[in-house]
């Protein structure tokens, strides 16, 4: 009957049965008993001269088993799909029109302002007219102002004429001033018209009720008569 030895590590090793290396004797030995179970049953059922022919040296090696790994970790839990919520149906309102609602109107219209009022032009002063000039007066009756003398020469010579004087009457009826404005043709008839005339009265001129000096024209004709 042979002997089984262990083909082990080179000599002098040593195991340490400790960690991982205790685990690994134990397999050992549980192999190395069911061998001799087995060798046993040989012996009984097989005969003596045959079970050299079956026992042939066994070699046993040992295994180191690596680190057991950690567990993975548990998965993450699925997330579980997002249910869409149901489609909202619109609730449709029935709007019902106010009674009487005025219309809007078309278009905002904005009233011009009043125009202002026109302003009345300043009041131009306007002098009164003035009162009208009455000319003064020689024709009058109650004057009783005389001819003027015709001279003796010009009737013998028979010279006629006008004289027209320019005369200047102040406020008391007086001649102050007698020009001959046209003459006659004749000196003695010129000269006898103006002396006749400085002597005469005179009716003032007036503007209104008020007296004014003025120049009037006094008109003397000499003819022959006969």
């Amino acid at each position: 009957m042979g002997i089984f030895y262990p083909i082990g590590p080179a000599t002098g090793s040593r195991y340490s049965f400790t960690g991982s290396a205790a685990g690994s004797s134990i397999s050992f030995l549980s192999v190395a008993a069911a061998h001799g179970v087995a060798l046993a049953l040989l012996l009984f059922v097989v005969p003596a001269g045959r079970v050299v022919e079956f026992v042939r040296p066994l070699a046993v090696r040992l295994i180191k088993l690596a680190p057991e790994a950690p567990p993975p970790p548990p998965a993450p839990p699925k997330s579980q799909p997002r249910l869409k919520p149901p489609p909202v149906q619109p609730r449709i309102l029935a709007v019902s029109p106010m009674p009487n609602a005025p219309e809007a109107p078309a278009a905002f219209v904005v009233p011009a302002p009043p125009p202002e009022p026109a302003i009345p032009p300043a009041p131009t002063f306007v002098p009164a007219p003035p009162a009208p000039i009455i000319a003064a007066r020689f024709d009058a009756a109650y004057l009783q102002n005389p001819s003027p003398i015709y001279p003796a020469i010009s009737r013998r010579l028979s010279e006629e004429g006008k004289v027209v004087l320019r005369v200047h009457v102040n406020t008391t009826g007086q001649a102050t001033e007698v020009a001959i404005r046209t003459p006659s043709g004749y000196a003695r008839l010129d000269n006898a018209a103006r002396d006749a005339v400085q002597q005469w009265r005179f009716v003032p001129a007036r503007r209104g009720d008020s007296p004014i000096d003025a120049w009037v024209l006094v008109p003397i004709v000499f003819k022959l008569e006969g």
